[in-house]
């Protein structure tokens, strides 16, 4: 740093073909950058930095040989601009080479280190610095070529949701690359038993969509040491737009963690599978070093009166989307991943801390590329933001943002129980009173005739306009397997367990919201008990893939439910008044919920359908419409091929479920 300090001697003679700098009465006031954010644009002639600090008195671009030495090649004087930003080209090729910027503001409350920016694309290791590189050379062979898999839209969705290491670090998982982003590369890969594992089992399992935990570059994992198999999820952001370095096979290469998370993403492709990532733009690892803190502090989140973080994140703070460079930021974010990483959709982190216009932005830009891109994310906040709640994602306004989903944790908790008491059942133990909470789910979570709202758990009135807004789903990340859950609220007797998780999937799967499951569902997968994981060692979250072939008939029973929504429209008809009109519950017994679909109306082989959910540990009883039905699935079996009936009622075995059709 001493150049730094020398150079600040002769700044004066250097700025004067600079703007001079306004005076702004707060941050508020700061301009926006006009243009794109990107800080670094490459060619073998030049490259042009830009970084946005409207409120500094300088600012110094530090040229590095690589991610580690102390002392830059050398440290250049960047020029305001009138847009906040400032600006240096540097003749000459730098590819290889390694920048951070320093920012000087005397009047900041934070101390100010160097910073490889905001939008920094590529890093060296723990991303303190980025790198220059041409983007271009990280591109796999056939990278031009990559297609996103042939898809609709949101009502014919559905979703895995899947961490890296999770999925392939056991020693069952067969997989070479283990934790890897390139383990997704692998075709082949069997457990002892001979079971497919890794990508061949996502595509045997027959999900549309992957939904990756955040795989950005995040703070908690120290990428120079790896081998201590430190374990995260990744809920802590350091730079939004370079992928993280523990899932590549050399972190301290830049461009190998971009080609090999590209690499993923490909080969997910060829396999039909489109990718969805977790994104974090909520808050970040921590405040006063971070990217935002060290380019422009205090404007990029949200502050009390008194100057103290806000903290609806429940992480120390919480980041102020509606202020226009970050609402810029996320946009372009976006916008950045789907471009150069054909990234398919994203789930957002604690949506509810945004607010409506950011996330409509959102939406609008993928709009833009294509309208198939999957958008969604968590309707609620860990706190109360410091933001007006009716501009704000949460549930009760998800109306006000079409085409963007939100989770349902009306259905989750009305079938497995709610998130703040794990020990504390519902329908899946035989809980009467949350029948309407789970037609509130069967329909989407959409206004309807026949869900007496009054009587839903959370929601008194409908959150959606379009049953594709609604996720359904019994268990994510940050919470109990469900079985885990299962075996909390309970004391199971032997084969209880996969009869109600095949309850409690029938439900999600043949819903008209969009379908989530968390990786390990299909296989009875477990974390030991553990609700948040995030920091668990391996022992706690890999998958042990020998469970495959233990609950083998699990899995079948997943496969085929999902086969079956494939195949019938009329379990996704993605209008909420077709849902209105073709969807109708049957007059049961409580604990128990059946629903009639009118599969002629939307164009279904199969013309009536009806459902039966029994979490009751007796016999359900429940009299059909007219006509000589047939099983589709029944005692626990999907698909089931049997004959005809003609009985006017069907009998439904204790804790199960039952689809019959008419064709």
């Amino acid at each position: 740093m001493k150049k730094i300090l020398i150079m600040i001697t002769f700044a004066a003679t250097l700025i004067g073909c600079c703007a001079k700098k306004p005076h702004y009465e707060s941050v508020n006031d700061y301009p926006v950058k006009q243009g794109s954010l990107s800080e670094m644009t490459y060619s073998p002639e030049k490259t042009i930095f830009s970084v946005w600090s409207p409120n500094a008195d300088s600012v110094y671009l530090n040229l590095y040989a690589d991610a580690t030495t102390v002392e830059p090649l050398q440290t250049l004087v960047m020029c305001r601009q009138k847009d906040g930003s400032w600006t240096k080209t540097v003749k000459g090729d730098l590819n290889g080479q390694f920048y951070t910027f320093q920012v000087v503001e005397p009047s900041s409350r934070w101390t100010l280190h160097e910073t490889p920016g905001i939008f920094a694309k590529a890093v060296g290791v723990n991303g303190r610095r980025a790198a220059i590189i041409d983007m271009a050379t990280t591109n796999p062979e056939g990278w031009n070529e990559d297609v996103r898999p042939a898809f609709a839209g949101a009502k014919d969705a559905i979703v895995y949701e899947m961490h890296h290491r999770d999925m392939t670090i056991h020693e069952t998982s067969g997989v070479k690359n283990k934790g890897k982003f390139i383990g997704w590369t692998e075709h082949g890969t069997k457990t002892a038993e001979g079971l497919a594992t890794g990508i061949d089992h996502l595509v045997e399992l027959g999900v549309t969509h992957v939904q990756i935990l955040p795989s950005y570059d995040y703070g908690s994992v120290d990428e120079t040491r790896l081998s201590d198999n430190k374990y995260n999820w990744g809920y802590d952001p350091v730079n939004y737009n370079a992928p993280d370095g523990g899932y590549s096979t050399n972190p301290y290469d830049p461009a190998t963690r971009i080609r090999e998370m590209k690499q993923m993403i490909q080969a997910l492709h060829k396999a039909g599978i489109r990718v969805i990532m977790d994104v974090v733009y909520n808050h970040t690892f921590n405040v006063e070093n971070s990217n935002f803190t060290q380019t422009a502090p205090d404007y990029f989140y949200r502050l009390h009166e008194n100057g103290d973080l806000g903290n609806a994140s429940g992480c120390g703070n919480e980041t102020a989307s509606e202020r226009p460079m970050m609402r810029k930021f996320i946009v372009e974010s976006c916008r950045y991943w789907i471009e150069e990483y054909h990234m398919d959709g994203f789930r957002f982190d604690l949506m509810g801390i945004h607010d409506v216009e950011t996330m409509n932005q959102v939406r609008a830009m993928m709009d833009s590329i294509d309208p198939s891109l999957l958008l969604y994310g968590e309707g609620w906040a860990a706190g109360a933001p410091l933001y007006n709640g009716d501009s704000l994602c949460m549930k009760a306004n998800m109306q006000k943002l079409p085409n963007i989903g939100a989770f349902c944790d009306d259905m989750r908790d009305a079938l497995r129980g709610p998130f703040s008491d794990n020990n504390r059942g519902a329908f899946l133990v035989g809980e009467k009173g949350h029948e309407e909470s789970i037609k509130f789910g069967i329909v989407g979570c959409i206004a309807h005739p026949e869900v007496d709202m009054e009587k839903v758990n959370y929601s008194k009135q409908a959150w959606t306009a379009q049953p594709t807004q609604c996720i359904s789903y019994v268990s994510c990340h940050d919470d109990m397997m469900l079985t885990d859950r299962l075996k909390a609220n309970k004391r199971l007797r032997p084969g209880e367990l996969q009869k109600l998780s095949k309850l409690a999937q029938t439900a999600v799967l043949t819903s008209q919201g969009m379908p989530f499951l968390w990786c390990g569902e299909e296989i009875a997968r477990d974390k030991k008990g553990v609700h948040n994981s995030y920091c668990s060692p391996d022992e706690i979250n890999a998958i042990d893939w020998s469970l495959k072939e233990k609950n083998l008939d699990l899995f079948r029973y997943y496969q085929g439910l999902i086969a079956m929504r494939k195949a019938h429209p009329a379990f996704h008809m993605g209008d909420a008044e077709l849902v209105r009109q073709n969807v109708h519950f049957l007059p049961v017994a409580e604990g128990v919920v059946a629903y009639q679909l009118n599969g002629e109306a939307v164009g279904d082989s199969w013309n009536t359908i009806v459902v039966v959910l029994n979490g009751q540990e007796r016999t359900a009883q429940v009299a059909l419409p007219e006509g000589e039905f047939r099983f589709a699935c029944v005692d626990g079996e999907c698909p089931y091929y049997g004959e005809r009936i003609a009985e006017k009622t069907v009998r439904v075995a204790p804790q199960s479920a039952a689809i019959l059709y008419l064709d």
